[in-house]
């Protein structure tokens, strides 16, 4: 039996700004890295560069409505892409 393929993304918050109701951050997978901006009133999320955009751009989106609450400015996550890249 094979294995699904998987991911390990790693999240870094950078600014966590109630007031403007976004976080900013960076995450990684693999060779890629992207900065992020989800804007958490208007289910915005802002994802650059646009290379690889669309391998990590759900994945994130849903981690980032899982665990919303838990985010703090300055701390680092882990999550899994079921993809492999």
């Amino acid at each position: 039996m094979r294995s699904k393929p998987e991911t390990i993304a790693h999240l870094s918050v950078k600014e966590y700004c109630f007031s403007k109701k976004e976080i900013k951050g960076v995450v990684e997978a693999s060779q890629f890295k992207w900065d992020f901006t989800w804007s958490f009133n208007k289910g915005l999320l802002l994802v650059n560069p646009p290379l690889g955009r669309a391998l990590i751009e759900n994945s994130l989106l849903k981690f980032l409505l899982q665990k919303d609450y838990e985010l703090e400015s300055g701390n680092e996550y882990k999550f899994i892409i079921s993809a492999k890249f």
